[in-house]
């Protein structure tokens, strides 16, 4: 079935492509990206993929400019080799947060992103929890945007069994994808009221919700700083909660975070493999990585046979 089908990966998250390509049965292609002397990019690609439906696998996470340039090269190097179609499995799109102008002279960096992907020659998207959903919008192109939420409901299930719990937003903009958790595991809502003062800082002001004495899971798309997240945790704790935990899909992780989340009231903060750990958080007790490799290996099996992928996704209403 697979005959006509090859899976690249470029340098950003080789071990979920690794997933991918054991949960699919199909073997990863022989691409080779490495460095010229200068620092410019070289990509090798060591196989046919001529009239091939390619499926490129690349989180564009820190560094951001360079694995988004590799999966730029990458595309370009199967287009002109002839591919089939080339899909761009992005599990984690970076740029999401500029997604619209704050202030005056700002970009809208993320559909800036969405215009070099297309320019590239690549015919579809797969990605996963974009920061904002309206991004699909800014592409040119289908883009099919998996939640990770069926694998997260699966994990919290046990982890809460038992417990009196409670889903937390952590601020008034992720109330749908707590809410929908909520539904999902049977469980109470709360709204923590914040305000932002300036990028990756923000201040608590109140807890909107019951949190005493139960289990509060703090619910957000990704995990920057920590420091909202850990502002948000030693809230909920003062505010009663029996225990504290985190679930978030993309593990960003950048300066502080996995300090603060050392440190913080967590008694555990789970997160995918959209964006690899460093060694550190691989390290940190506090941090358990779930694999969102079958829901991708599935998505790509029936965008390959032209089949629908509405079963794969969820709504968070």
């Amino acid at each position: 079935m697979y005959g006509d089908m090859t899976l690249l990966t470029g340098n950003s998250n080789r071990a979920l492509a690794a997933r991918i390509s054991e949960a699919l049965g199909v073997p990863l292609g022989d691409a080779r990206v490495s460095r010229f002397s200068d620092g410019e990019i070289r990509v090798e690609i060591h196989e046919n993929v001529r009239g091939r439906d390619v499926f490129i696998v690349q989180s564009t996470c820190a560094p951001s400019n360079d694995h988004l340039m590799e999966l730029l090269i990458m595309a370009d190097a199967c287009k002109r080799a002839s591919a089939g179609r080339i899909t761009a499995v992005i599990p984690y799109f970076g740029y999401a947060r500029q997604d619209r102008k704050v202030q005056a002279r700002a970009p809208i960096t993320a559909k800036l992103i969405a215009d070099l992907i297309h320019a590239a020659g690549i015919e579809r998207v797969l990605t996963m929890d974009l920061h904002a959903g309206q991004i699909q919008g800014f592409f040119n192109l289908p883009v099919d945007n998996l939640y990770a939420q069926p694998l997260l409901y699966r994990h919290l299930e046990d982890e809460l069994a038992g417990k009196p719990s409670v889903m937390v937003s952590p601020d008034a903009g992720g109330v749908e994808r707590a809410r929908s958790y909520a539904k999902r595991l049977d469980t109470t809502l709360a709204i923590i009221d914040k305000r932002r003062s300036k990028p990756n800082e923000a201040e608590v002001s109140h807890i909107i919700g019951d949190v005493r004495d139960r289990t509060a899971v703090l619910i957000d798309d990704m995990i920057d700083t920590a420091g909202t997240l850990a502002k948000g945790g030693q809230a909920v704790a003062g505010a009663g909660a029996a225990s504290v935990m985190a679930v978030a899909t993309h593990a960003v992780l950048s300066g502080p975070a996995v300090e603060r989340i050392a440190g913080s009231v967590f008694d555990n903060v789970i997160v995918t493999d959209t964006i690899p750990l460093s060694a550190e958080a691989q390290a940190c007790g506090k941090i358990q990585q779930v694999s969102v490799a079958p829901l991708f290996a599935n998505a790509i099996r029936a965008i390959h046979a032209n089949d629908s992928i509405s079963r794969l996704f969820l709504e968070e209403s």
